[in-house]
């Protein structure tokens, strides 16, 4: 009796499972219930913005901001890219977009090989002092970086590296380091030693095995420390407000200049515009890269 009520609950299981049913119990409600408050609560900023930006500023002084624009335009859109005051300037954020690609895509790719390099290390061939060294590393990931800007400022001053595009990449550079090998040594970890022995075997040197065999197998890692760094370079606004000059300030410092500009009227619909323009790059990344940043965390990137 009690095998046949087994095979019963298993055949009506599998029915349901077959039909794709669920059951809503009240754990599957409350995380649907999180899932849909999270949603609203992160995506409601950015649908204010988006309707204020197609506003006339006549609507926006009506006082709704939830309410859609009954007249679309696309005005504040061009004046934020074209003529917004960022200071004394009038030509808006457009050199500000140029200057941030300038800091961001070496700021990306050289913090990204290094820190390669240095997992591929301290993983792979174990130098003398490899664990004390590292232990450093992680040390310097925990120091503030407001701590470190006037020493850091004293420093590329004396080799003229201060207020300049190679001085604001080196800064990035440096503060990236950390977390950048923690990535890459932590993936590297999972990665079977027998095949680095064998590489040595068939007579693979450092840089040959680091070309050859690791970085082959690094696209997931190499994924998500691209999507980290770009990210975090693209919205930095204090190093980049100190260290990259006034040839070279990034969208976050002319966004900060486009809002805080006093004379005149303040133009709402022109600031949640430049705003959206300034973070229109980490947006379409996460939403292009997203899967690909998920594969590579669950591929080993926080392991070890």
């Amino acid at each position: 009796m009690s095998t046949t009520t087994a095979v019963q609950h298993k055949s009506k299981y599998a029915k349901r499972a077959k039909s794709g049913t669920r059951s809503w119990t009240p754990a599957r409600l409350g995380i649907y219930a999180f899932l849909l408050s999270a949603a609203v609560f992160f995506l409601l900023p950015l649908y204010i913005m988006l309707v204020t930006s197609v506003k006339s500023m006549d609507e926006i002084r009506m006082g709704n901001i939830f309410a859609l624009p009954t007249q679309f335009t696309i005005d504040p859109w061009i004046t934020a890219w074209t003529s917004a005051c960022t200071g004394i300037d009038c030509e808006g954020i457009r050199g500000g977009f140029m200057n941030s690609l300038a800091i961001a895509i070496p700021s990306t790719i050289i913090p990204i090989f290094l820190g390669a390099l240095n997992g591929y290390a301290l993983s792979f061939w174990r130098p003398r002092g490899a664990n004390i060294l590292f232990g450093i590393l992680m040390v310097g990931a925990f120091i503030p970086v407001q701590v470190m800007i006037f020493p850091l400022v004293r420093i590329l001053a004396s080799v003229d590296l201060y207020s300049s595009l190679p001085g604001i990449v080196l800064v990035h550079t440096v503060f990236s380091m950390p977390v950048m090998t923690l990535l890459f040594r932590n993936y590297y970890s999972t990665i079977p030693h027998e095949l680095f022995q064998a590489a040595r075997i068939d007579g693979g040197g450092f840089i040959r095995i680091f070309v050859q065999l690791v970085l082959p197998m690094s696209t997931p890692i190499i994924v998500v420390a691209a999507i980290m760094q770009l990210t975090g370079v693209w919205n930095d606004y204090i190093l980049g407000l100190v260290f990259a000059g006034r040839d070279h300030l990034p969208m976050t410092v002319q966004l900060n200049n486009v809002i805080n500009t006093t004379t005149g009227t303040r133009l709402y619909n022109v600031n949640m515009a430049a705003t959206i323009l300034t973070s229109l790059v980490p947006l379409t990344l996460y939403f292009v890269s997203g899967r690909w940043f998920v594969r590579g965390i669950a591929a080993g990137a926080v392991k070890g």
